[in-house]
């Protein structure tokens, strides 16, 4: 099924009327992961995007490709090139319960895969919160060739696992430990899986392997989350292999995005991959 969505500049009063009008088709996408998980999702694609290059963006937790602040980013996105973004498993319409950042990473391969089907000689992941510590665990561990990416963006990425700092994250906790806030994480389209029996190598542990991939590291300094220490801790274990923006003002992952920083990020990630070399 496609739609397609009409967005136009609104008018500011007292100045002229410029008014960008940018359509966007939305197409329904599937895809299969390597344990048999199905995942469904969109692909979006405006006529002023580059047709060669996919970005493959990773929501964060209890999101989906059809919340509001998920669908803004998507949208901003398919102005720069073709956009594929599937539910992660155990969210809004893909099979199998959430492993929290663990087994994703065989859904983020399994968008990377279809990209390359859909014939994109450049592929950009870009990962938003837990998205975020998927896509860089994806790039780090990930060896088969066709579903490696050829830039990430990781935005408010955890640096480990089990973070209690917050008030924010105390509540996710609650909501993945506890059986009344597993029973809430239902009413908020959440599928939890059994908590790990052995946790899975954290991002801090695996963005050093990254390289010689590009990475960009996006990370609010008023993040309510994950403080911006997590950014700086990357960093430090990307040594050297990493670029870092602590964006004012900015709190966390897809709902604090603003048009201009989606912008930014897109035009590097399209000259990273450029860089990199269309495969």
């Amino acid at each position: 099924m496609t739609e397609r969505i009409t967005v136009s500049a609104p008018e500011v009063p007292g100045h002229t009327a410029s008014v960008t009008v940018v359509s966007t088709s939305v197409t329904s996408v599937t895809a299969m992961s390597h344990d048999r998980v199905k995942l469904r999702g969109v692909a979006l694609r405006t006529a002023q995007g580059d047709p060669e290059l996919a970005f493959v963006v990773g929501h964060g937790l209890t999101n989906n490709v059809r919340k509001p602040a998920v669908r803004r980013v998507l949208e901003r996105l398919a102005r720069h090139g073709d956009v594929l973004a599937l539910d992660f498993r155990g969210h809004g319409r893909s099979g199998g319960r959430s492993t929290v950042g663990d087994l994703e990473v065989l859904d983020i391969a399994a968008a990377v895969g279809l990209a390359r089907d859909l014939g994109h000689r450049r592929v950009a992941t870009v990962g938003f919160s837990m998205g975020a510590s998927i896509v860089l665990r994806h790039a780090g561990l990930h060896a088969v060739e066709r579903e490696r990416p050829d830039a990430v963006a990781a935005v408010s990425s955890p640096a480990r696992w089990y973070v209690r700092d917050t008030v924010a994250m105390r509540r996710v906790h609650w909501l993945l430990e506890q059986p009344h806030g597993r029973v809430a994480a239902l009413a908020l389209g959440l599928r939890v899986s059994q908590p790990w029996r052995q946790p899975p190598a954290s991002p801090i542990e695996v963005v050093g392997r990254i390289a010689p991939l590009p990475l960009l590291l996006v990370h609010g300094d008023q993040d309510h989350y994950l403080p911006a220490e997590h950014a700086l801790a990357l960093h430090r274990a990307a040594a050297g292999g990493a670029e870092l923006w602590l964006e004012k003002g900015i709190r966390h992952a897809e709902s604090a995005m603003t048009p201009e920083l989606v912008d930014r990020m897109a035009d590097w990630l399209a000259a990273a991959t450029t860089r990199t070399g269309a495969r």
